[in-house]
């Protein structure tokens, strides 16, 4: 009678399976968070614990409906999140993971209520963009999180100077020799400039925007970074995060959205 409910006998190693699985999830859905394939990851989430549930209980033609489903549908789900996989791969194999990632992480956290300096360089960004935007000096401007971006860094020129906003505005003053392209700025320092994006990104965007807006909503798409653009056409500043533009109206609601994506 109580056949079903065997399982909640289980050993300290079905809870470390629980565990790893319940942690798996979580960074896939932060991964996923804010993009469309949310939705789907929710629903393919939802469709597997009720596939999961029926086997419990015994209904074995739902389950046998729901796992078929769930069968088949594997090789579209590759198709659906291929992008996602893509950054999925590119942040487990990245071979700073342990000195970028989860411990870095950790280190921020703790220092996140005292460390002042995180707005303090958004405040400079986001400033330093507004005055080129009012002066039509296109920018791109790439931020890098967790994931390494040591394989575009090396398409331009290392530096290692501190984020202030004249530094920022003779970069990309418009006779400067350092004007082409990207920089890359880790922390509060710029660690590379004259760096080539690859432009490959899939979305549609209106053709409005350029090359610039391109190389952000690429590079974004494939690893966490987020971008801030200026157009050289209209001054308008774009905030861009997982191959999206982001929504602001103020220049104070930027600096939160941005203060938030890096705490």
């Amino acid at each position: 009678m109580f056949k079903a409910f065997d399982f909640l006998d289980f050993s300290i190693i079905d809870a470390i399976d629980i565990i790893l699985v319940g942690l798996l999830l979580y960074y896939i859905y932060k991964l996923l968070k804010g993009s469309v394939a949310i939705n789907i990851f929710l629903g393919i989430v939802i469709i597997f614990v009720i596939w999961k549930v029926t086997q419990l209980v015994g209904m074995e033609l739902l389950s046998g409906i729901l796992g078929q489903f769930i069968g088949m549908g594997f090789f579209a789900l590759i198709v659906v999140f291929q992008q996602e996989i893509r950054k999925f791969l590119l942040v487990v194999g990245s071979t700073n993971i342990t000195k970028k990632g989860f411990f870095k992480k950790l280190s921020f956290l703790r220092n996140a209520k005292i460390d002042s300096s995180v707005r303090q360089t958004i405040e400079t960004l986001v400033s330093a963009c507004r005055k080129m935007g009012l002066e039509n000096t296109g920018a791109l401007i790439i931020l890098e999180r967790n994931q390494s971006l040591d394989f575009v860094k090396n398409s331009g020129d290392k530096m290692n100077i501190e984020v202030n906003q004249p530094i920022l505005e003779s970069i990309f003053y418009k006779n400067s020799p350092l004007h082409d392209g990207a920089i890359i700025v880790e922390e509060n320092y710029v660690v590379a400039t004259r760096v080539i994006l690859p432009v490959v990104s899939q979305s549609v965007i209106p053709k409005r925007f350029g090359l610039r807006h391109r190389a952000a909503i690429s590079i974004t798409e494939k690893t966490d970074a987020t971008a801030l653009v200026v157009s050289e056409e209209t001054g308008k500043i774009s905030y861009i995060k997982n191959g999206e533009f982001v929504l602001f109206n103020t220049d104070e609601e930027l600096i939160q959205i941005m203060e938030k994506d890096f705490s």
